[in-house]
């Protein structure tokens, strides 16, 4: 019968991941598994989702709206 190789890739790495590979692997852990609980979270409250993002996109809006505002020139102009 045919020999298994030993050579090639394998399917996982030799040497462990370290320094910012490392950090940069656990963070894109975590936020999979947190994006997993709010999907999770959404599905077993539809109601209160929806509530939270109307709510967040209404004061985004109104933060947005006041930015606007004050940015305004409200000054009088004497020529």
């Amino acid at each position: 019968m045919a020999q298994e190789l030993e050579a090639g890739f394998t399917g996982s790495p030799v040497e462990k991941p370290e320094g910012i590979r490392k950090v940069a692997s656990d963070s894109a852990a975590v936020v999979k598994r947190e994006a997993q609980a709010v999907a999770t979270g959404a599905v077993d409250h539809p109601h209160t989702a929806s509530a939270i993002v109307l709510t967040v996109g209404a004061v985004a809006f109104g933060i947005g709206y006041l930015l606007g505002r004050s940015s305004t020139d409200t000054g009088s102009h004497y020529w």
